[in-house]
């Protein structure tokens, strides 16, 4: 189950369960899709993989167990600003590689 992060590693911005602005990695680093697309430009400096939207985890239990109330969101904050030169270097070695042929 995913940990639903509270906030963007670089910026740390707030991204309750239910933002539309987070992105997270395969291994759910988390970030704003703000630093994502302007900073990042799709790639996480952690994996070197690409983003996809976070889901958003129901806050109403339409089934029976499964909700926010049931399993909450994290509160561990990763706040682990971006060494944008260093970044800048993993995106040059990937050249323009696509997040599928990574």
């Amino acid at each position: 189950m995913l940990e639903l992060r509270p906030s963007c590693e670089h910026c740390n911005r707030p991204l309750p369960p239910a933002s539309t602005e987070a992105r997270i990695c395969s291994y759910e680093c988390t970030f704003c899709a703000r630093c994502v697309d302007e900073l990042l430009h799709n790639t996480c400096p952690n994996c070197g993989g690409g983003f996809v939207a976070r889901p958003v985890r129901p806050a109403r239990d339409w089934t029976g167990g499964i909700s926010l109330t049931q399993q909450p969101a994290g509160t561990r904050v990763v706040h682990r600003p971006v060494d944008l030169q260093r970044h800048a270097r993993l995106l040059a070695a990937q050249d323009g590689t696509a997040p599928e042929d990574r």
